[in-house]
Parts: C-alpha cells; sequence; structure tokens
C-alpha cells in the first residue's frame, strides 16, 4: 500500500480508496486551536496502531478520530497493564488478546528477569520520587534544557543521585559484580543523564584498571592450579571494549565541559564506529555500554544479560529498558536487572509492572478504571464551574470564542483586566484554569474534547496572559 510522505499527501489517500496506507501518528498534525478534518466516512475501516501508549492519545490521535469517525480501532502495546498506563484501555476498550510476561517465559519466547537491590548504602531513600521528575525523565532523549531544568529544579536529588562518592561505591560495585557474574553476557550501565553516563564510564574504566593491576600480581605469585583460571580471567578483562553512547546535541561539549566531563572523544568514537553493531555482536569485545536514553527503547541485543539501572524510572519507559535483558541468548537462563536507585524497592509495585489480567501478579479486578464517560462528564463540571467563576468576576469566556483577530486583542485585555482586579479573584481563576487543562488533556481523543476545544482555547489564552501580566514567581 502507499506510505504517506507528508500530512497533506496522508489527507490525500485517506480520501482515496487505498486498501492500506501506512504512516507515522505525527502525519495527523494541526496548527494549534485547528480541527482535524473529517476524511472519511467509511465504517469498513480498520486503523491499526503499533505500540499504543502516549503518543495514541492525545492530540494527534484525537485529529485521527476526528478524520476517521467510523472506524474501528485495534492497537499492539507491551505496557498496557502498568500501574498509571491503564489509559491505553479506556481509549482503545477491551483486550481481545493477551500474552504475557508469564505466558512468553512458558513459551521460551524470553527469558526470565530478576532484580537484585545492590549497595544499600546507594539506595535512595525517598521512594516517593517527584512525578514531575519522573516524567521529564520518561521523555526519554532529554535535551539540554531538560537536562538543565532536571538539575534546576530537583536539585537536593539530582545532587544525591550524581555524588561523587555515590558514584565512586556504585561503580566499584559494579565491576565487582560484571566480574563476578555466572553467565558471561554483556550490560548496559543506565545513568540519569549524559554527564553522569561518561563520569560512570571513567570510574568503571578506573575499577577495571586496578582489577587488572590485582590479577596480574596473583598470577606472579601463583604457582599452584589456580594461575591458569588467573590466566583466562586476565585476557577477558584486558580484551573487554566499553564505551558511552548518548544522543549529539548542540553544545555538548562546552556544556558538558561545565560540569567537568569531556564527551568530545566518546563522540568520535561514536562518529566513527557501529557500536550498535558490535555491542549486538555476541563476539564482539564491547561488551558493556554507558547509556541514559539512547537504546533503551526498541533496540536488541540478546546477548545482554545484565541492566545496571541508576536512573528514576515508571512505567512505559521501565518496561522497555528491563526487556533489553530479556531476550533469549544460547547459555542465558536468565536476565537481570540490578537496582542501584531503588526503582523495585516497593516488591508491590514491581509485581504491578509484570502483572496481567490472565497470568498471576495483578488481577484486572485490582485495576479501577472508570468509564470515559464519566472523565468527560467531569470535565464539563469543571468547564462550568470556571465559568460561573468567570462570569462572576464580569468575564463571558464563551464571548471569547471565534472573536476576530483585531478584536480578540482587546476582548483579551479587557478580560485580563477583570481577572487581575485582585490576587485572590486572579489565585481563583487560575487554579480552575489549570484544572480544566489538565482534565482536557486526559480527556482527549474522547469527542467532549473536540467539542471543548474553542472554549478550552480562550481559557488558555486568557491565563497565558494573566501569568504574563503578573510576572510568573520562580518558585523553582
Amino acid at each position: 500500500g502507499p506510505q504517506a510522505t507528508s500530512g497533506e499527501h496522508l489527507q490525500q489517500l485517506l480520501r482515496g480508496d487505498h486498501r492500506y496506507v501506512f504512516t507515522l501518528i505525527h502525519k495527523f498534525r494541526t496548527e494549534t486551536g485547528e480541527t482535524y478534518p473529517t476524511l472519511s466516512e467509511r465504517d469498513d475501516i480498520i486503523v491499526i496502531a503499533d505500540e499504543a501508549h502516549r503518543t495514541q492519545y492525545d492530540t494527534l490521535a484525537l485529529n485521527l478520530r476526528n478524520a476517521l469517525p467510523k472506524a474501528a480501532f485495534l492497537a499492539f502495546t507491551g505496557t498496557p497493564l502498568i500501574t498509571g498506563e491503564e489509559r491505553t484501555r479506556e481509549v482503545f476498550g477491551d483486550y481481545v488478546s493477551v500474552y504475557n510476561f508469564r505466558q512468553s517465559i512458558e513459551d521460551r519466547a524470553t527469558v526470565p528477569l530478576f532484580y537484585e537491590n545492590r549497595s544499600p548504602e546507594v539506595q535512595l531513600l525517598n521512594p516517593e520520587f517527584n512525578i514531575d521528575m519522573e516524567s521529564i525523565l520518561e521523555a526519554a532523549e532529554l535535551d539540554e534544557d531538560q537536562e538543565k531544568r532536571l538539575a534546576r529544579e530537583f536539585a537536593r536529588e539530582y545532587h544525591l543521585i550524581t555524588d561523587d562518592e555515590r558514584l565512586d561505591t556504585v561503580a566499584a560495585d559494579l565491576v565487582d559484580h560484571f566480574i563476578s557474574r555466572g553467565h558471561q553476557g554483556k550490560a548496559m550501565v543506565i545513568s540519569i543523564d549524559k554527564a553522569t553516563a561518561v563520569k560512570m564510564y571513567d570510574r568503571v574504566q578506573a575499577g577495571w584498571q586496578r582489577t587488572i593491576d590485582n590479577v596480574r600480581e596473583s598470577i606472579a605469585t601463583t604457582t599452584d592450579e589456580t594461575r591458569e583460571a588467573l590466566v583466562r580471567k586476565l585476557d577477558e578483562l584486558v580484551r573487554t571494549d566499553m564505551a558511552v553512547v548518548v544522543s549529539a546535541s548542540q553544545n555538548e561539549i562546552p556544556d558538558l565541559a561545565a560540569k567537568s566531563v569531556d564527551i568530545a572523544p566518546h563522540r568520535k568514537r561514536m562518529v566513527r564506529e557501529h557500536l550498535d553493531v558490535k555491542f549486538k555482536d555476541a563476539d564482539d569485545p564491547l561488551r558493556i555500554v554507558f547509556v541514559c536514553a539512547m537504546w533503551l527503547t526498541g533496540f536488541d541485543a540478546p546477548a545482554t544479560s545484565t541492566i545496571y539501572l541508576d536512573k528514576p524510572m515508571r512505567n512505559h519507559t521501565l518496561m522497555q529498558t528491563i526487556a533489553r535483558a530479556n531476550r533469549v541468548f544460547q547459555g542465558k537462563q536468565a536476565g537481570e536487572i540490578i537496582d542501584y536507585i531503588g526503582v523495585f524497592r516497593n516488591l508491590q509495585e514491581a509485581l504491578a509492572v509484570y502483572g496481567t489480567g490472565s497470568g498471576g501478579g495483578i488481577t484486572e479486578g485490582d485495576m479501577p478504571v472508570a468509564s470515559k464517560e464519566v472523565q468527560a462528564q467531569q470535565l464539563a463540571e469543571m468547564l462550568l464551574e470556571l465559568s460561573q467563576y468567570a462570569g462572576g468576576n464580569g468575564v463571558s469566556l464563551s464571548d471569547g470564542i471565534g472573536v476576530a483577530a483585531f478584536d480578540w486583542v482587546a476582548w483579551l485585555a479587557a478580560a485580563t483586566e477583570k481577572i487581575l482586579v485582585s490576587d485572590e479573584v486572579r489565585r481563583g481563576f487560575l487554579a480552575r484554569a489549570d484544572m480544566c487543562a489538565t482534565q482536557w488533556k486526559a480527556v482527549k481523543p474522547h469527542p467532549a474534547a473536540t467539542e471543548s476545544q474553542p472554549i478550552m482555547s480562550v481559557i488558555v489564552r486568557l491565563a497565558q496572559r494573566v501569568r504574563m501580566e503578573t510576572g510568573k514567581p520562580d518558585i523553582s
């Protein structure tokens, strides 16, 4: 079937009569506030979505449903039943078929995974990690601005995780663990950001060299039969190659230099060599990679048997990450997750990650999922309450809908002035507006979100203007 090359091309294809159309959901983009056109009223269209999680139920998904209102939707997902990701079900309806970890292991399609909390002295004692921090990290590939924001807003947690002494302890334990494993598979070391990934690399390299020196010393003073084993161990240690793999970004050399990190040699290597090919090749000596976001999803290297996890994670990203270690490989009985951060400290949560409806762990009944209609009703009530609050202060939000550009400036100025009549009114309006915006995002892609799009556009722009006028306090 044809493949959509642009948003316009996609619209042509969907209006036409094609048996199959292939596209990425990003081709359903619109200009802000614009409603996506209905392209086909046919009811014999089936939309099949791969990797159904967040991107499948935000604005783009809303646009897709507006385009094909009578289509049937079928989705594949690897992470539907994780606590917090039940929204997938609200959007796509019930499961047609569930193939879970347990079945996958019984079929020998994957190997079982085990985790271990090592080095309790480096575990973070606050398991209630700030949700905002995790959502910044959940965005996987952090750009510089996000990394700076992370370090600024979560200064305390960030400082604890990246503390030099803590990293020394983690690296020393990691070297011991890697060398002492039974199945000598490959390993991924996952750090909170690029700078920390390089710092871990440096520390592990140093620990590795110390180990090589110790083994050489032992060989020199050993005469019995253990000498041969030590010689083999030394050969393995000397041959083992390691690399940092992080995404490239502008100004990375000065930005990371400010954190006392030299990325240049690592970047040269990433550009010069096919590190992904080397890491996937079981016989290649590249056996340890240091990452923070790259290779955590959709990257398969079956020889990987160990994940060293030192980055707060949850939900989709956590599932994708640990699955790097469950691929079947000759001689590999199981994959292991070495948890330095305390992601798995709460065993119940870990079970919720693995458990699924038809096989142990958390059962369907433990997942309290209300109907989508209830959520739409809550949004309607919130919008009504906000409209009444604004009305009580002389602002008719519905009058702002569809006002022409020239008149809009005057309307917005007048409305802003009325909301700024007192701190109390301003705070009352902004609190309600924020609640509506959050709920509206949660309701997408339900038709109720399309219906309320015009009023939401007015609310969001008015709230932005009110904040601009008052100058948002910096409480970070």
